[in-house]
């Protein structure tokens, strides 16, 4: 992920996910974990309260079944829903949920996941920014404060499947605490392109130079709106703990 790519749209915020638009194939199959009776009407221009219990009831059924579950291959099957059916089923019931219910919260997981198996070796460079030593953020993630691509992909997994096949809460604490550092490598990385540019603006410089300084803080203003999206999705991940453990995330 440039620093272009890394601000330009592949991640938004929290009320709309990561992604600028859906990533899925063009035509998805439907996934047997959801209901088709819902998959069936979702097309149909159903009124927003019947979308609104439809995608709370296919959130708790899916948490639900996968919890009482002991087969891997369901466990699988779940946590790679978006890669074999594409984001477009589920954002259909899911992506207008609010931040704190049940459905808005996987949706978010469900997002984060992707995002960080496309995009592992810049996040990798961004989680180094943002925890350049171990700290209490290193130890609820699960991630030292030098990891690779490949450490990345498999932390990816390992929160979407925590959510389902472990504590819910603690699933969500290490989504918050991860997006906060890299929120905060994103406003490392906005500094320090920008730190050359304010050197040079102090001692005049060309058209040229003035330009360049421009493109430069455009980049930087990216940068840090989107950590911005980044720390309300992590907040959004937080109060989801606190209600998950009160029983009041439905």
């Amino acid at each position: 992920m440039s620093t272009d790519s890394s601000s330009s749209g592949s991640i938004q915020s929290s009320r709309s996910g990561f992604l600028a638009s859906p990533s899925g194939s063009a035509r998805p199959a439907r996934p047997a974990q959801l209901d088709p009776a819902i998959l069936d009407h979702l097309g149909g221009g159903l009124d927003p309260e019947v979308i609104s219990e439809m995608s709370h009831a296919s959130a708790a059924a899916l948490l639900d079944r996968v919890h009482h579950t002991e087969d891997p291959q369901i466990v699988r099957r779940v946590i790679t829903l978006v890669d074999t059916e594409g984001v477009d089923i589920i954002a259909q019931l899911w992506s207008n949920a609010e931040p704190d219910s049940l459905p808005g919260i996987l949706w978010r997981l469900y997002l984060l996941r992707t995002w960080m198996q496309r995009n592992r070796e810049q996040i990798a460079r961004l989680w180094r920014l943002g925890e350049p030593v171990a700290t209490t953020a290193s130890a609820i993630v699960g991630v030292d404060e030098t990891p690779d691509a490949e450490d990345i992909a498999r932390t990816a997994d390992s929160i979407l499947s925590g959510a389902f096949t472990g504590d819910f809460a603690v699933a969500l604490d290490r989504a918050s605490a991860f997006t906060d550092v890299i929120a905060n490598g994103l406003r490392v990385q906005a500094h320090r392109i920008t730190a050359p540019q304010k050197d040079a603006a102090a001692h005049g410089g060309t058209q040229g130079a003035q330009e360049a300084s421009h493109d430069v803080q455009t980049r930087a203003a990216r940068l840090m709106h989107t950590a911005a999206n980044l720390l309300t999705t992590s907040r959004d991940f937080h109060e989801g703990a606190h209600l998950w453990r009160r029983g009041r995330l439905e």
